[in-house]
């Protein structure tokens, strides 16, 4: 299984002036629209061999979030909801009615408040390996959150998110900020359940079976989508009624999830199913 951070597949690379910032993406392939939003401290080439996979189905718009990759920072703290209006943006630039969105970690945060904060505009939402109350993760792990800070930039020089930054970004000199931002971000108490109740599109949640939060975070928020609570009856009559799906993937963690061919096969089968019954509700 790989964990590379880099993919020979190269898309139309342009820019965005959407919603006060030049926003940087490309775009793979042909096909209906799929809006791909990466990890914190990436880029949407960390998707490897997982964006090309998604490429033979759909036309991947792969987009470098708000002091990512090849866009520049801005002067904005990183939040999910203002990096969400910069992809609603995206696909007005783009004259896109509609996209699917799909996104893992930081990015399905953002794909996931596109989705809260812009129904009509995303047709099926994916996150991969996002969780939904700060505390679903364990205590020592928050703990470790809680250390990220500009300091801790230098001794981030030998990983592959510094290389892919100072390789990709307009101005490498600004890692220290980016990571200063992320660990402010990761320190904001949090809770979307209501959220995800209310959600209006089909979601499928995915995680690894050895991810930041457990598995048995992802069933309890699935719950709240009306899933897992009935037998799914033999044509699918008792599934979720806005049809959402769960997906746990065996034998990875949260660092090699974004890029396992396993991954883009879940996600197509799911984006490219028969439309979902109705969006009639997604209550527990």
């Amino acid at each position: 299984m790989t964990t590379g951070w880099t993919t020979e597949a190269k898309g139309a690379g342009a820019y965005a002036d959407v919603n006060g910032i030049n926003l940087y993406y490309e775009i793979h392939g042909t096909g209906e629209p799929l809006v791909l939003l990466h990890g914190g401290l990436g880029a949407s080439e960390m998707f490897g061999p997982a964006l090309e996979r998604l490429a033979e189905a759909h036309r991947v718009i792969a987009v470098d979030l708000q002091g990512h990759g090849r866009t520049a920072d801005v002067d904005r703290p990183i939040r999910l909801e203002t990096m969400a209006e910069d992809i609603a943006a995206l696909l007005d630039h783009l004259a896109l009615d509609r996209a699917d969105a799909v996104g893992y970690s930081l990015g399905g945060g953002v794909a996931f408040q596109l989705a809260v904060r812009h129904p009509e505009k995303v047709r099926r939402l994916v996150v991969v390996s996002a969780y939904f109350r700060d505390d679903a993760v364990d205590p020592a792990l928050r703990a470790l959150q809680g250390q990220v800070n500009e300091e801790a930039a230098a001794s981030m020089k030998d990983t592959p998110m510094y290389e892919l930054y100072a390789r990709l970004a307009p101005r490498p000199e600004d890692f220290p900020r980016l990571v200063g931002k992320i660990g402010e971000y990761m320190s904001q108490p949090f809770d979307m359940t209501e959220q995800l109740r209310a959600i209006q599109v089909p979601t499928m949640l995915m995680s690894a079976d050895a991810d930041m939060a457990p598995p048995s975070h992802l069933v309890e928020m699935f719950k709240l989508l009306d899933g897992g609570l009935r037998d799914g009856g033999w044509m699918g009559e008792g599934r979720p009624k806005g049809g959402h799906a769960l997906a746990i993937l065996p034998g990875l963690q949260h660092y090699n999830i974004f890029s396992s061919p396993l991954t883009a096969d879940t996600i197509l089968a799911f984006l490219d199913a028969p439309d979902a019954p109705t969006h009639e509700g997604a209550q527990a």
